[in-house]
């Protein structure tokens, strides 16, 4: 089984090339940091500033700012809390 993490610099998953984190990956990282739902957004918040650089040189159009956002960090909020 292929893990899903990002291909960089584009920011796709590496197993289903859907944009990264998909919806695997957000499972992964769940079950991953375990009720550290804090820790969890801290390390995507970071993951949320490489991927906007990156992706900011790549594309010719700029990025919609709340789309990146809820695609990095928006979803981390609906977390249950352990």
């Amino acid at each position: 089984m292929q893990r899903h993490a990002p291909l960089r610099p584009l920011w796709i998953c590496t197993a289903d090339a859907l944009p990264w984190p998909c919806g695997q990956a957000r499972l992964d990282l769940v079950a991953e940091y375990a009720g550290e739902r804090v820790n969890l957004a801290v390390d995507l918040a970071e993951l949320f500033v490489e991927a906007t650089a990156d992706l900011a040189r790549l594309c010719p159009e700029p990025l919609d700012p709340i789309a990146t956002y809820q695609r990095f960090l928006g979803w981390v909020k609906t977390v249950p809390k352990a």
